[in-house]
C-alpha cells in the first residue's frame, strides 16, 4: 500500500510538472489538483469492507444500475480476479420512463453498456460531482439516437440523468478515482430498466422495448455467470458480448456498429453457461406467464422514479416508476437517509387531473416536476476533467463538456376541449451560465459528511464504443504511464 501511494504521488507530481513546464503556472489547473470535493478519501468503513471482501482499494471497479429498483451497484475486483458486490446505493431521482434514451430532450435516462474514462469524471460539476455516462455509444449512434451530457451526479435533481445525494456521489466518485490511480483505463457502466429476472421479464413481456432488453440481458447474463466484466462490441446495430477470433484466425477482429459482423466465436465455457442460464430463465418466465402473472401497467404520465428510502422522507412522496411503491414505505421511513435531501426535490407524480371538475383548475396548478428558482439539473461543467483540461491548456487535445440547460416544467393536464394526444410545445431553453456563474456553482456546495455510517447492501473498457478520449490525448498518455 505504501509503494502504491508513493507511485501515485510520483506520477501525479510528474504530470503536474510536465503541465507547468509546458504551460507555465496555471492556478486554475493547480486548484483542480487540490479540489477538496474530488479528493475526499474513501470512507474508512468502506475501506474496511473492501479488506473483508478481499478487495484492494485501487482494484478495478464496475457499476450496474437499475431504474425500476432505483439502485446503483458498485462492484470491485477481488484478489481472485472476479468481481464482487461492494455496495448498493439507492438512487434519489431518475427521470423519464423505462426504456432507452432515443433523442435529445426526451427526458430519458440511458440504458445499455458504456465505458467511463478519467476524462468523463467532472470534479467541477455544478451538481457537486459527476461523471458522464458516455451516451451515445456506437450502438446508439448507429440507430440515430441523440443526446448529450447524460450524467450520474449529486443534488437529487434529474432531467435525463441519474441523481444521487451529494454524499453518495462523493463516495462513488472517490471509488472511481482510486481505480483509475490503480491503473484501470475505464470502468464499465451498465444501466438496465430493472433486474433482468424471470419475474420482471414476465411482467414487462408486452413492453415494446422488450427486444432491446433481451439483447442487453445477454450482457447481464455474461456478467452473472462469469463475474467478469463482459467485453462489449457492436455490429449490425446490435450488442455483441465477449467475442473472440475463430480458431486459426490470424487477423484481429474489427467491429463497426453499422457494418456486418465479422466472423467470431464466444469462449465455449462462457457460451455454455450463458445458454444454460437463459434456458432456465426462459422456462421460468414462460411458467410465470402461464400462471397469469399480470402485465406491468405502463405509466408514461409519470416522470421517472426514486428509491423508497428517499420517497418516504418527502411530503406526499412517491416512488413513481420505481418499485416497490407502497410495500416497505413504512420501514423505509424509519431508515436513515443516505445523504442530504435538498429542499427542491420533488417526487414523481402522475400528470392527470383526478376528476373532470378539476380539469380547469389543474391548468393553473404547479407542474408535476416543479422547478424552483434554485433547482439545478443534470450537467457537466464546461471545465471537464483535470487531465483533459490540462491537455487542452497545453494544446495536446481532449474532449469538452457543456452545461445542460434548466429543465422545462412538465405539461399540466388540459381541459376536455383540448385534444389529449396533442403534445405540448417545449419552452425555449435558458442560456448556459456565464463563467462567473460556473465558479459560483462550483464554490456553492459545501463538503458533506461521509457515508461511512450508511448501511451497505450485501449481496475493460467498452470495445467498439465511440472513442471519448482521442488516442493521442493527454489522458491516454497519462494512463500509459501508469
Amino acid at each position: 500500500m505504501i509503494n502504491r501511494t508513493l507511485v501515485r504521488a510520483l506520477v501525479t507530481s510528474a504530470v503536474l510538472a510536465v503541465g507547468l513546464a509546458l504551460a507555465g503556472c496555471n492556478t486554475d489547473e493547480i486548484s483542480l489538483a487540490n479540489n477538496a470535493k474530488a479528493n475526499q478519501p474513501v470512507p474508512a468503513k468502506l475501506v474496511a469492507e473492501m479488506a473483508e471482501k478481499d478487495m484492494d482499494l485501487q482494484s478495478p471497479m464496475l457499476v450496474r444500475l437499475f431504474k425500476q429498483e432505483a439502485e446503483l451497484e458498485v462492484w470491485k475486483q477481488t484478489r481472485s480476479g472476479k468481481f464482487a458486490l461492494l455496495k448498493t446505493y439507492p438512487i434519489c431521482r431518475w427521470s423519464g420512463d423505462l426504456g432507452p434514451k432515443v433523442k435529445e430532450g426526451d427526458r430519458q435516462a440511458p440504458e445499455g453498456f458504456y465505458a467511463i474514462t478519467p476524462a468523463q469524471m467532472n470534479p467541477k460539476s455544478a451538481y457537486y460531482l459527476s461523471f458522464n455516462t458516455g451516451f451515445p455509444n456506437a450502438f446508439d449512434k448507429s440507430l440515430g439516437r441523440t443526446g448529450s451530457e447524460l450524467m450520474v451526479h449529486g443534488d437529487c435533481s434529474s432531467r435525463g440523468c441519474y441523481a444521487m445525494t451529494d454524499e453518495q456521489i462523493a463516495e462513488i466518485y472517490s471509488l472511481g478515482r482510486e481505480s483509475f490511480f490503480g491503473g484501470q483505463r475505464s470502468f464499465q457502466f451498465a444501466a438496465f430498466p430493472f433486474r433482468m429476472t424471470p419475474v420482471n421479464m414476465a411482467k414487462h413481456r408486452s413492453n415494446p422495448n422488450m427486444p432491446f432488453w433481451k439483447m442487453i440481458k445477454q450482457g447481464y447474463d455474461h456478467f452473472e455467470v462469469t463475474r467478469q466484466e463482459p467485453k462489449v462490441e457492436f455490429c449490425e446495430q446490435k450488442y455483441v458480448f465477449d467475442p473472440a477470433a475463430p480458431a486459426g484466425s490470424t487477423k484481429p477482429l474489427a467491429f463497426s456498429a453499422a457494418a456486418k459482423c465479422p466472423a467470431y466465436t464466444i469462449p465455449q465455457e462462457i457460451a455454455d453457461a450463458v445458454a444454460e442460464k437463459q434456458r432456465q430463465d426462459d422456462a421460468k418466465t414462460n411458467e410465470l406467464i402461464a400462471k397469469g402473472t399480470p402485465v406491468a401497467m405502463r405509466r408514461p404520465d409519470i416522470d421517472g422514479g426514486m428509491n423508497k428510502v428517499f420517497a418516504s422522507k418527502i411530503p406526499e412522496g412517491s416512488t413513481g416508476l420505481s418499485e416497490p411503491d407502497v410495500p416497505g414505505m413504512q420501514s423505509a421511513a424509519l431508515a436513515r437517509a443516505p445523504g442530504t435531501i435538498p429542499p427542491h426535490v420533488n417526487p414523481p407524480k402522475p400528470n392527470i387531473a383526478p376528476s373532470s371538475a378539476s380539469l380547469f383548475a389543474a391548468a393553473s396548478e404547479e407542474p408535476v416536476v416543479a422547478v424552483t428558482p434554485n433547482t439545478r439539473v443534470a450537467s457537466a461543467s464546461s471545465e471537464g476533467g483535470f487531465f483533459s483540461n490540462l491537455a487542452k491548456k497545453v494544446g495536446i487535445g481532449g474532449s469538452s463538456e457543456t452545461t445542460a440547460t434548466t429543465p422545462a416544467p412538465m405539461p399540466v393536464a388540459k381541459p376536455k376541449a383540448v385534444t389529449a394526444s396533442k403534445p405540448a410545445a417545449a419552452p425555449a431553453a435558458k442560456p448556459a451560465p456565464t463563467p462567473a456563474d460556473a465558479k459560483l456553482a462550483t464554490a456553492r456546495p459545501p463538503l458533506k459528511p461521509t457515508m461511512s455510517d450508511a448501511p451497505a447492501s450485501s449481496g475493460g473498457s467498452l470495445s467498439g464504443a465511440a472513442a471519448v478520449v482521442p488516442a493521442n490525448s493527454f489522458d491516454a498518455r497519462f494512463t500509459a504511464v501508469r
